[in-house]
């Protein structure tokens, strides 16, 4: 098995538990914010139904001379969140689905001016700004979803909410 079909798979393992959270954001609160410095609910969910295509295209490049900017867009409607997740898998198999082990092994670095802000091995990329990045957003989600009082899907385990493992 090449080291990308083993993320890949990871990818669409951890799509499901995204979904089932992304399926839970409520309408009514996409411009709830639990703090003037945190991001909305719709920017947030946008976000994570968003992230796996968006750096898997960055790290399907061997170098990226300036950082990217920033700039998180809000949901307009919950109704988008499962479309664009759906999206943002097909992106990310698209972008690094053919890549053999030497392409997932190859350094790739993000620059600023010609110098090296960033050099680690593409397969460092997909697990720690792709999946890493994306898990830690999704319990985000958990924390605003709790604080507005929606029922907090099961992701690993039960939850005061949801417990897969009961009969």
């Amino acid at each position: 098995m090449k080291i990308i079909d083993a993320l890949l798979a990871e990818l669409e393992q951890e799509a499901q538990t995204t979904r089932r959270q992304l399926e839970r954001v409520p309408q009514e609160h996409l411009t709830w914010r639990p703090h003037p410095k945190s991001m909305s609910l719709g920017q947030l969910a946008l976000h994570i139904a968003t992230v796996p295509g968006n750096v898997a295209e960055i790290a399907a490049l061997d170098v990226v001379p300036n950082p990217p900017t920033f700039q998180q867009p809000e949901a307009s409607t919950a109704a988008e969140l499962v479309p664009a997740l759906i999206e943002t898998v097909a992106k990310a198999k698209r972008a690094l689905g053919e890549f053999d082990d030497a392409k997932m092994q190859a350094t790739w670095r993000l620059q600023n001016n010609g110098k090296d802000l960033i050099a680690m091995p593409r397969v460092a990329v997909v697990r720690n700004i792709m999946l890493n990045h994306w898990y830690h957003h999704r319990g985000q989600l958990q924390v605003y979803l709790r604080l507005l009082n929606v029922p907090v899907p099961s992701v690993y385990g039960p939850t005061a909410d949801e417990n897969p493992f009961a009969a």
